[in-house]
C-alpha cells in the first residue's frame, strides 16, 4: 500500500474565512472596475508577472504563454480601445488552494453598447508583499486562429 504525504497545515485542508473570500471579491471589484474604465495601467499594477495566459483558438488547439507587463498593456490595452460604454456583471466562484493561494471562476456577462458577451473565465490570484495580485489568467477564445 502506498503511504499517503503529509501535506502543510495551510492546503489541503484550508477552510477560508468570510474575510478571506470577501478580499478576493473586493479585490476583483477594483479589478473590474479599472477594466471596465478601460484603465489598463491599474490592471498591471494588479498583476505579478510575468504573468501566464492560457487560452485555445477556434479549432480546439490550447496555448500558454507568458506575458511581461509591456505585452500585457498592449494586449488589454487593444481589447479595452472598442470605446462606448462598458458594463459587467459577474458571479465568482473562489476555491483557496492555501491562504495564499486561490483560483477563482468567474462567468461573467459583458455589454459594450448593444453587444451583450458571456463568458467563463479563471484567475490563479497569489498574495505577494501583503496583496492580492493575479498571475495566471485562462480563457478560452484568445488564440489566433
Amino acid at each position: 500500500m502506498t503511504e499517503q504525504p503529509t501535506l502543510p497545515a495551510d492546503s489541503a485542508g484550508f477552510v477560508p474565512t468570510d474575510e478571506d473570500i470577501r478580499g478576493v471579491l473586493d479585490w476583483f471589484a477594483a479589478y473590474d472596475a479599472a477594466a471596465t474604465e478601460g484603465n489598463v495601467e491599474v490592471m498591471a499594477d494588479m498583476a505579478h508577472f510575468p504573468i501566464n495566459v492560457v487560452t485555445n483558438d477556434g479549432d480546439g488547439n490550447g496555448s500558454a504563454e507568458s506575458w511581461d507587463r509591456e505585452r500585457f498593456l498592449a494586449r488589454m490595452g487593444e481589447m479595452s480601445g472598442s470605446g462606448g460604454e462598458v458594463a459587467m456583471e459577474s458571479a465568482r466562484t473562489p476555491v483557496f488552494l492555501t491562504k495564499d493561494l486561490v483560483f477563482v471562476v468567474t462567468d461573467a456577462r459583458i455589454t459594450v453598447g448593444d453587444h451583450v458577451t458571456e463568458v467563463r473565465y479563471g484567475d490563479l490570484l497569489v498574495r505577494a508583499d501583503g496583496r492580492w495580485v493575479f498571475q495566471t489568467m485562462v480563457q478560452g477564445g484568445w488564440g489566433a486562429n
